[in-house]
This record gives structure tokens, C-alpha cells and sequence, in this order.
């Protein structure tokens, strides 16, 4: 048997752990009569498992029958790929030329006689799903890694043109903190504002270390003690185990070569989008022992109030823990470290 343990982000991995509350958060919302939300946002740090959050949401909906699902990329002309993608689905031919849907326009393929060609994608797109919620369908899009392009704020204004007509269309989008929080705060795009986040938490201590057992030549407590270092960061999850099935389960130089391996693919990129500002708030908790915002604010010179949106904004960027009154952490294992080698 291979390696089980993935280190290539957003592919699924044969050993993971579900997050099955949030899982069944989204799936049976959407599959409710009247469901009570079409649009969810996933967000979390690089590395939290957000691309294959959705994938598990997409392959649950993907198996029943009435539910159609699709995937865009937001550096493409979604609406294109949206008509693209249904006109492609040769069990939905017949649907759209009894609804006399022509896409020849487009070069789409789907030329129907005696109807003019749609020439508009809004249009094309909303007959489409028209023509399908007749015959009991429902579409599901997701979108990996969002970002306030132009082609997704045209995609997102013609979603929500679809909403408001009441028509079975829902969508699940990834992205960081950031760029989720840009893309709801377009002035045109409000439904995304209301739209509900789903933070992924780190994953369940407990259950990763009863996944480690497995790995040959590893104990109990040493699987314990692997599971607590990866803080419940999924990628950490991954490496780790990844490099304790390599070394045979000797716990020590999985350890070492983890940490290189997370420094390297993964922190790498979230120091270099961090904000000057964001670093020196890190390396001053990073500083403080036990992590006690007094002291870190007496460090930075801040006051409660100048301090709080610092302190608020490296927690939903999902590096920071203020779970613990008075207190501050770091999520991610051996961060902490990383961040003071990188202020030297």
C-alpha cells in the first residue's frame, strides 16, 4: 500500500477526516423544500482543507439524481462556462430543444429550428435553468479560491438575478479571509454579504490521533503526541502523517521534516501576503509567553481599541486563536517559530 497522506493541496486525500456538522449544514439546507439559504461561503487559512470541504459537498450532491453540479473557475468568463458546461450534458439536449433554446450563437452546438439564437449568456443561462427546474432539477456551483474579478462580479450579478426569479440554483464558493471580504462588500453584490460563512475549524485531536494509529511501527502516546502537533491545521494533518508513514512512525524526524516541508509549501505563502502591520502583531505574540494581550499591546504601544482590529482580523484570517478571555495563540503549529526567524 502507498503512502495514504497527500502533501498536494486541494486534492482529496485517501485519508482525511470529515468535518460532518458543517457538512451536513450545507447539504441538508439546500435539499429542504424551501430551502432557507442557496449561496454558503467557505473560508479559512491556506492549508485548512476549504477545496476539499467542497469537494465532499459536491460528491455528496453529485449522487442524487435531481441534482446537477458544476464547477467554474473565476479567472474564466463564468457565465460562458455556466451555458457551456449545461449545452455539453447530452441528457439535457432534448430539455433544451423542446424549450427551444438556441445556442448556436455561442458555437455552443445546441441549434434548434425555427428559434432565434440567444445571443445574450444572461438569457441563455436563465432559460436553461428554467427548462430544467421543470423536470425537477437543481444546480449546484461551486467555485474554488473566489476573487473580485471581473468575470466574477458579472457571474455573481446574474446569480443573483436567477435568486430572485426563485429558481433551484445554488452555490458554494472557497476563498481567504480577504478576498471573501472583498467580494461581499461590492456595492452591486449585497446577497453575498448576507450570504452565511462557514469558518472551518481545526480538525478534532481526538481523531487524528486514532487515524495515526494505523501508521505502521507508531504507538499509542506517540500517535497522541503527533495529533497535538498538528494543532488540528488539516495540511499538518496530511504532512505529518505523511512523513510519520515514510519514517516508519519514528515520531522525532517525521516531526523535523514536517516542519520544513509546512515552512516551505505553506507559510512561506501566508507570510508574503501578510500585511507589515499583520507581522509585527505576530511577532509580538509570538514574543509574549503565554500569550497575554496586555502584554502585547504594552509591547506594540496600542491601546484596547487600536489594538482590537489588528487583533480581530489576524483571528478571522485563521491565524490567531482568542478563544481563551485575555489571551492570544497561534493556530497553526510551529508558526510562532517561523514568525520570529522571519522579524530577524
Amino acid at each position: 500500500m502507498g503512502n495514504p497522506y497527500t502533501l498536494t493541496f486541494g486534492k482529496e486525500p485517501i485519508n482525511m477526516i470529515s468535518r460532518n456538522s458543517q457538512l451536513n449544514e450545507i447539504t441538508s439546507t439546500f435539499d429542504d423544500t424551501l430551502p432557507s439559504q442557496q449561496v454558503y461561503m467557505v473560508t479559512g487559512v491556506r492549508g485548512a482543507g476549504k477545496t476539499v470541504f467542497m469537494t465532499e459537498v459536491s460528491d455528496i450532491m453529485r449522487k442524487k439524481h435531481e441534482w446537477i453540479v458544476l464547477e467554474l473557475s473565476p479567472e474564466k468568463d463564468m457565465l460562458n462556462s455556466l451555458v457551456a458546461k449545461l449545452s455539453s450534458e447530452s441528457e439535457f439536449a432534448t430539455i433544451f430543444k423542446n424549450a427551444k433554446i438556441n445556442l448556436s450563437f455561442w458555437g455552443f452546438g445546441l441549434e434548434v429550428t425555427g428559434a432565434a439564437p440567444i445571443s445574450d449568456l444572461e438569457v441563455a443561462a436563465t432559460k436553461m435553468i428554467e427548462s430544467l427546474a421543470k423536470h425537477g432539477k437543481k444546480v449546484l456551483i461551486t467555485v474554488d479560491e473566489v476573487a473580485t474579478t471581473q468575470h466574477m462580479r458579472e457571474f455573481a450579478s446574474t446569480f443573483q438575478i436567477l435568486l430572485r426569479r426563485n429558481l433551484p440554483v445554488f452555490l458554494i464558493m472557497t476563498g481567504l479571509y480577504d478576498n471573501i471580504n472583498r467580494l461581499q462588500n461590492e456595492k452591486t453584490l449585497t446577497f453575498l454579504y448576507r450570504a452565511p460563512k462557514i469558518e472551518l475549524k481545526p480538525l478534532n485531536i481526538s481523531s487524528i490521533a486514532e487515524n495515526y494509529k494505523q501508521i505502521k511501527g507508531i504507538d499509542e502516546a506517540s500517535a497522541l503526541q503527533a495529533a497535538k502537533s498538528t494543532r488540528g491545521y488539516s495540511f499538518a494533518f496530511q504532512v505529518i502523517g505523511h512523513f510519520l508513514w515514510d519514517n516508519g512512525g519514528e515520531f522525532e524526524k517525521a516531526l523535523a521534516e514536517s516542519r520544513q516541508y509546512l515552512e516551505d509549501y505553506s507559510y512561506e505563502k501566508i507570510w508574503s501576503e501578510l500585511s507589515n502591520i499583520d507581522r509585527q502583531v505576530l511577532h509580538a505574540v509570538a514574543s509574549v509567553k503565554g500569550g497575554r494581550i496586555a502584554a502585547i499591546r504594552e509591547m506594540l504601544n496600542l491601546d484596547t481599541n487600536h489594538f482590537n482590529p489588528y487583533r480581530n482580523r489576524l483571528i478571522k484570517k485563521g491565524l490567531l486563536d482568542g478563544s481563551t478571555r485575555g489571551y492570544l495563540r497561534f493556530t497553526l503549529p510551529f508558526f510562532e517559530d517561523y514568525t520570529m526567524v522571519m522579524w530577524e
